[in-house]
């Protein structure tokens, strides 16, 4: 009996041309795994971001009413008849002192 070294490359070489189509889905099931994590890991991602989007929307939503309120506010007309009468000391003319002009 003779005694043959088999290397270790030899036996795997060997195996992965017997076990050709194993090796091929081995590899396809891994890329598939890591394909699904990476898809998953981007949808987590885009989840937050849109999270945070809504939540800024609600937050510019909330001060949009404030700021509408604000100018319905300051825009009232006794608010600015009152201004004008403390503040500049103006007042609504008479019929008699309303000058007309005439443009031709």
């Amino acid at each position: 009996m003779s005694t043959q070294r088999i290397s270790l490359v030899d036996i795997l070489l060997t195996d992965l041309t017997r076990n050709f189509t194993r090796v091929l889905l081995f590899i396809a099931i891994m890329l598939s795994a890591y394909a699904v994590v990476l898809s998953a890991h981007h949808n987590r991602q885009l989840s937050i971001q849109v999270e945070a989007l809504m939540q800024e929307q609600d937050r510019l939503d909330v001060e949009w009413r404030h700021l509408v309120l604000e100018q319905s506010a300051l825009t009232e007309h006794n608010r600015i008849e009152t201004l004008v009468s403390k503040k500049l000391d103006m007042k609504r003319p008479d019929a008699n002192s309303e000058i007309v002009v005439r443009i031709r």
